[in-house]
């Protein structure tokens, strides 16, 4: 299945994937009454939060992440990773967005996916903020050729 103006989106895999993060959210939420925010995660598990989920869960879950995408990797030929930057450039944009977590008190998941289904007024301030920061982004490359479209 193919959209219209978008010849590689794979709505039938997105949906599938958006459903699994909403259920793994809810799993997190009902199961442990905590937040399924990857950073805030990534935190724990790394040492950097004292407070959060226990650091065996947070552990399971950051080992867990690259490990499901390795294994839809190897059962579908369809998902195979695409790095367009050099390993500089990756570890600079991950070290930003890591600081603009840490600034932001969460990440898209904690935020977009979490805090906005719980209404959470500052989620949705967040999630504003994601959103029209990526939007301007876009436009910019855009506007100074650094991507087409």
């Amino acid at each position: 299945m193919t959209l219209p103006g978008f010849p590689d989106a794979m709505p039938v895999a997105g949906l599938a994937g958006g459903l699994l993060i909403g259920l793994a959210a809810v799993i997190m939420l009902l199961g442990l009454g905590r937040i399924a925010g990857v950073s805030g995660m990534l935190a724990r598990a790394s040492g950097i939060a004292n407070m959060g989920a226990p650091r065996a869960v947070a552990l399971a879950f950051a080992f867990g992440l690259p490990l499901g995408a390795l294994l839809v990797t190897l059962v579908s030929s369809e998902a195979a990773p695409r790095f367009t930057g050099s390993i500089p450039q990756l570890v600079i944009a991950g070290l930003l967005v890591g600081f603009g977590t840490r600034l932001g008190s969460g990440c898209t998941s904690g935020h977009g996916v979490c805090g906005l289904s719980r209404l959470s007024r500052r989620s949705m301030v967040a999630t504003l903020t994601f959103m029209a920061s990526g939007f301007a982004t876009v436009g910019l490359m855009r506007a100074f050729g650094f991507i087409n479209g």
